[in-house]
C-alpha cells in the first residue's frame, strides 16, 4: 500500500512539471507573438456643411378651382381632362338664349329712359323761360326739374343694367382663370349648373415651378438655433434644396427655399418650410411624398469617420477604437450625429491626430499591441 502510495506521487508531480512547462512555453510564445497589423486613418478636422433630411409633400403653385358664376345648362366642354389650358381659354359653355334676351331688354329700357329724358330735359327748360314772366307757377318749374333729374337717374339705371346683362352673358362662357393643368370635368354637356354653386366643375393646377411643403421639430429648430448661437455651428449661406422621391432617387432639379412658418403647428408640433422647385418635365405631382435635403449650418471643425470604423458595445454606445502613443489599443466612446456620405460625424470622443482603425477590427481587443498602418485612398480595402 505504501509503495502504491509513492508511485501515485510520483506520477502527479511529474504531470505538474509537465503543465508548468507548457504553460511557460505559452506565455513565451504570447511575449514573442508580433503586434497584429492594422489599417488606421489619422483623424483630422474640417469645414462641413450640415444638412438634415425633412419629410414634405408638393404642392401645386398655383391652383384655381373652376365654378360656374351664371345658372343655366352645359350645352359643351372646351378641353381634354388631364391636359394644359391657358388663362382665358373657354373651358365650358352654358346656354346663354336667356342672358341675350335680358340684355337686349335692357338695351330697350336704356331707349326708353332716354326718351323719357329727352321729354323731361325741354320740359324744364321751357318752364325756366316761362318762370321769369309769371308764366307758369315756381311750383311748376320745380316739379319739371325734379322730374328732368328723375329722367336723368333712369338712364343710369338702365345703363347699369345693360352692364349687368352684358357681364351675365359673358359669364356663360367659363374661362380659366389661370394656366396649367386641368384635372377631370364634374359635369357633361346638359348637366344643369347655378351660380357659384359649392361643386367646382374642374380644378387648375399650375405644376411648373412646384412648391413643396417641408416640415420641421420645433424641438429640432431650437436645437439649431442653440448651435448657431453657441458658436458650434456657422450659418449656411447655400438656400439649395435636394429632393429624394419616393422610389429613392434623387430628383435632378434643385430647389429654393422660399420662407418658414412663423407659427408652430399644435397638432404636429413642427414649423413648415416651403422650398420651390422646377417642374419642366412634370416628375412632381401634388400630394407626392418626398424627402428634402437642406443646409442647416456649417461645422468649421467637423470630425468625419468612416461608419464601418464606429461599433456598438452591449449598453448601445458608439465606441471607436484608437491607437495610443504606445500602439496599444484603447477604446474610446464617442457621440455621433448624422450620417454624411457613409461618414459619421462625431460631435465628442475624437480629436484631430487621433489614429484611429478602419481595418482589422476583427482582429484586436483592448490593450492589444497593434502595428498600425496609415491607410490612403490609394490603400486598398481588405
Amino acid at each position: 500500500m505504501h509503495k502504491a502510495l509513492k508511485i501515485a506521487a510520483v506520477i502527479t508531480a511529474s504531470l505538474w512539471l509537465t503543465a508548468c512547462g507548457k504553460q511557460d512555453d505559452g506565455a513565451q510564445a504570447q511575449q514573442e507573438r508580433p503586434p497584429t497589423p492594422v489599417g488606421v486613418m489619422i483623424v483630422e478636422a474640417q469645414s462641413q456643411a450640415i444638412q438634415v433630411e425633412l419629410p414634405g409633400r408638393s404642392k401645386s403653385f398655383l391652383e384655381a378651382e373652376v365654378r360656374p358664376q351664371v345658372s343655366g345648362i352645359i350645352t359643351e366642354r372646351g378641353f381634354i381632362e388631364g391636359k394644359e389650358v391657358t388663362k382665358g381659354q373657354s373651358l365650358y359653355q352654358i346656354d346663354s338664349a336667356t342672358y341675350k334676351a335680358a340684355l337686349v331688354s335692357a338695351e330697350a329700357d336704356l331707349a326708353r329712359a332716354n326718351a323719357a329724358l329727352e321729354s323731361a330735359k325741354a320740359k324744364a327748360a321751357r318752364y325756366q323761360t316761362l318762370v321769369k314772366t309769371n308764366a307758369v307757377s315756381v311750383q311748376d318749374f320745380d316739379e319739371a326739374k325734379a322730374a328732368y333729374k328723375e329722367a336723368l337717374a333712369s338712364v343710369t339705371v338702365a345703363e347699369a343694367a345693360i352692364n349687368t346683362a352684358k357681364i351675365n352673358l359673358e359669364y356663360t362662357e367659363v374661362k380659366a382663370p389661370i394656366s396649367g393643368r386641368i384635372g377631370k370635368s364634374s359635369v357633361t354637356a346638359g348637366a344643369l349648373v347655378t351660380a357659384n354653386q359649392s361643386n367646382t366643375l374642374a380644378t387648375i393646377q399650375q405644376l411648373d415651378p412646384i412648391n413643396v411643403d417641408i416640415a420641421q421639430s420645433s424641438a429640432q429648430l431650437l436645437r439649431l438655433k442653440s448651435k448657431l448661437k453657441a458658436g458650434k455651428l456657422l450659418k449656411s449661406d447655400n438656400a439649395a434644396v435636394t429632393l429624394i422621391l419616393e422610389d429613392g432617387s434623387t430628383y435632378d432639379q434643385q430647389g429654393t427655399m422660399q420662407f418658414a412658418e412663423v407659427s408652430v403647428d399644435e397638432a404636429t408640433g413642427s414649423v413648415t418650410l416651403r422650398a420651390e422647385f422646377p417642374n419642366p418635365d412634370g416628375v412632381l405631382l401634388p400630394g407626392m411624398y418626398v424627402r428634402a435635403r437642406l443646409d442647416t449650418g456649417k461645422d468649421p471643425q467637423a470630425i468625419l469617420v468612416p461608419q464601418r470604423a464606429i461599433t456598438r458595445n452591449t449598453k448601445g454606445q458608439a465606441m471607436a477604437m484608437v491607437v495610443n502613443s504606445d500602439n496599444n489599443i484603447e477604446v474610446r466612446i464617442v457621440t455621433t450625429a448624422e450620417v454624411i456620405d457613409n461618414n459619421w460625424r462625431i460631435i465628442d470622443g475624437l480629436s484631430s491626430g487621433d489614429k484611429l482603425v478602419v481595418e482589422g477590427l476583427q482582429k484586436i481587443r483592448p490593450g492589444a499591441k497593434v502595428a498600425p498602418q496609415v491607410l490612403t485612398e490609394e490603400t486598398p480595402q481588405k
